[in-house]
């Protein structure tokens, strides 16, 4: 399972969401949601900037690049 897939499945249950809510709180389709975690698509560069946002997270951090997930000022 890729960095992604995980973080954004984990990063989800943590705010007690479905993937139909993931869509609608980010303005992304629900298939896509449910894409990006069973690694069946990637995800364009404003996807990933749609959930880093929506989580309060930093992009480096939902890639798997950083352990910190709070974006850097």
């Amino acid at each position: 399972m890729s960095a992604f897939s995980e973080r954004l499945r984990e990063l989800r249950a943590s705010k007690n969401l479905t993937q139909k809510q993931l869509a609608e709180g980010t303005g992304l389709s629900e298939r896509a949601c449910q894409s990006y975690e069973l690694e069946i698509r990637e995800p364009t560069l404003g996807s990933i900037n749609k959930l880093a946002d929506f989580f309060e997270v930093s992009t480096d951090y939902l890639l798997g690049r950083s352990d910190n997930p709070k974006p850097q000022k």
